[in-house]
């Protein structure tokens, strides 16, 4: 059985920054968790209103009034939590973990298949969604996919397999995602909270335009001046056209952050 610990006791490293990875480390920070993001070198986050991982580019990122700190080393990450912040290191394999020695690691890059992760990486080891078995590449899986099961804690099995097409908004699916017309550098013209109507041009790639194929708000747009392969997703808009929902996190985020949480109080608070 494992020893119970308090939260400030724990440290948690989550593998990924976009924002159902900083969903999940915004509850666990506000429960008293000691989170620290691993990240790529350039993510491509695209609800960048709600990601950590923006502080790759801009040294610190806010969200819904949490700070996250980009450091270079992760003996730095002490001195950040003290701070009441969330560390964010550039650590594409979480290398990492092998000196901050977490309690829990959380696999949040939602690849859809497992890079690299392996249920020995810390005591506590939670994958999210596909690619992940439980008992197998993690303890607990935490199931993604909207629906009845969304944010559900998997003991057994794995979570489903991914539909490939986005969840409905208001009955939208994929017409409310812009994707990458050519391969070349992403420039947008405009902005997240923007409200956009059908056909208007919100940037473009090498030159191609990027165009709303429907009305709605801005909700998401990856960081400018990245070079993006044609078919990438790289904006999201939201037709219920409501400013607030870009700068919050989201409701599939939060329920999946329940699902984490549920996993580390099963085994630290017993």
């Amino acid at each position: 059985m494992t020893k119970p610990l308090g939260a400030a006791s724990i440290k948690v490293l989550i593998r990924g920054g976009g924002d159902l990875a900083s969903g999940v480390a915004w509850r666990l920070h506000q429960c008293g968790f000691r989170v620290c993001i691993a990240e790529i070198e350039q993510p491509m986050a695209v609800r960048r209103k709600v990601s950590f991982c923006e502080a790759v580019y801009d040294g610190e990122a806010v969200v819904e009034g949490v700070k996250g700190l980009l450091i270079r080393y992760p003996q730095e990450t002490s001195n950040i939590w003290e701070q009441g912040h969330v560390p964010v290191l550039v650590d594409p394999r979480a290398e990492s973990r092998l000196v901050t020695k977490p309690h829990v690691f959380v696999d949040a890059i939602l690849a859809k298949k497992n890079l690299g992760t392996s249920i020995s990486d810390a005591p506590l080891v939670i994958g999210l969604g596909p690619g992940f078995e439980v008992g197998k590449d993690a303890h607990y899986v935490v199931e993604t996919n909207r629906g009845h099961n969304l944010g559900r804690l998997l003991s057994s099995g794995c979570a489903e397999r991914d539909t490939g097409s986005p969840g409905p908004v208001q009955g939208v699916t994929t017409d409310r995602v812009l994707r990458a017309p050519a391969t070349g550098i992403w420039q947008n013209t405009a902005d997240i909270g923007d409200l956009v109507k059908q056909g208007d041009v919100v940037g473009n790639v090498g030159g191609e335009p990027v165009s709303a194929r429907i009305d709605g708000v801005m909700r998401g747009l990856i960081h400018p001046g990245i070079r993006v392969s044609q078919g990438l997703k790289i904006g999201d808009i939201d037709p219920r056209g409501v400013r607030r929902f870009c700068y919050t996190i989201s409701e599939k985020a939060l329920a999946i952050a329940g699902g984490v949480l549920e996993g580390i109080m099963r085994t630290y608070a017993r």
